[in-house]
Order: structure tokens, then sequence, then C-alpha cells
């Protein structure tokens, strides 16, 4: 393989393990799965994330706290640029945070993840962030479904959790069946 092709699979990589980190932090958040997003972070990393700044062992437990707020928690992972200087990567990743409130209004907010990556002993993870949150805004319940005849009923809908018993960690996956006529 000639050296350009190399070094470019080897950005392609990087920039791929680096995006496997941004998703397993946006999951281990929503799934309140502590280790899946503490894995995230360098032990010397500093979380400047609004009224937060400290460590990743503080941070954790205190977006914890943010997000228990919520019956639900969705952090969407969009525009990811990635600049890329050897086992250094600076990144700005745009996300969008839903939490579903027991009682409404729930809450939407946006902005970006500026990111200092680095790799050691081959793994990427972060270094540093600082979180700039752009906009927030509460949402009104809305229920589209209310005039659609129910195809199951209440208790046959697989629940959303915010631990290991969500479908998302079933190995392997197993969907309701269609019910025969």
């Amino acid at each position: 393989m000639d050296a350009m092709l190399e070094a470019r699979l080897r950005q392609v990589a990087d920039r791929e393990d680096i995006w496997q980190v941004l998703m397993r932090y946006a999951r281990g958040l929503d799934r309140l799965d502590n280790a899946l997003s503490r894995s995230c972070y360098w032990d010397d990393a500093i979380e400047d994330h609004g009224h937060f700044i400290g460590s990743p062992d503080d941070f954790i437990p205190w977006a914890d706290s943010t997000t228990l707020r919520f019956e639900s928690t969705q952090h969407g992972i969009l525009n990811h640029f990635c600049d890329l200087q050897g086992d250094d990567a600076y990144c700005e990743t745009y996300f969008q945070f839903t939490g579903v409130a027991r009682h409404p209004p729930h809450l939407l907010s946006t902005g970006r993840y500026i990111d200092h990556f680095q790799r050691r002993n081959g793994e990427w993870r972060i270094a540093n962030r600082v979180t700039i949150v752009e906009g927030q805004f509460g949402l009104a319940e809305l229920d589209f479904a209310k005039d659609m005849p129910p195809a199951y009923g209440p208790d046959e809908i697989y629940p959303a959790t915010r631990d290991s018993r969500d479908v998302s960690y079933q190995r392997p996956l197993r969907p309701r069946q269609p019910r025969r006529s």
C-alpha cells in the first residue's frame, strides 16, 4: 500500500474511533450507564459544561442529577468537525438534547461540544471539553396518537428504560411479534 493511502486510512480510522467515543458518551448519559459515560474521558480531563466545571468523576453524577429530572432524555449527536494533529484532535460537535418532563413543558437544548481528544496508548478519549449551550426551549405536549386505533395495549409496548433493562441492551434483539388475525 502506498504511504498516502495508508495515511488516509489512518485518518479515517482515527475519525471513526473519535466518533465512537461521542456515541458512547450520548448513550451512557441517556441510559444512565455511568461506566460507559466515564470511559469517554481521560482521568485528568476537565469538563467545562455550563454551570459545571470539574473532573469526569464529578461530572458524571452531576449530569445524572440533571437528567434524572426527566422521564427520558436523548442526546442527538449532529454535525462533527475533526482537526487531526497526530495524537491530538480538536473537534466541534453539534448536539441536540431533548428531555421529556413528567409535566410539560419538555426541554430542547442545542449547542456544541468543543473537544480536545488525545490518543494515548492507541486509544482516543476526551482530554478536555467545553460545552456551549446555544439555545434552550420549552416544548408543549402533543398527542398525535389520540385519533389512531391502538394496535397494542399499553402493557404490550416496549417501555423506554434508563438502564440495562432497555431494549437496546438485548442480545439478540427480541422484537414483538405481529398479531395473527
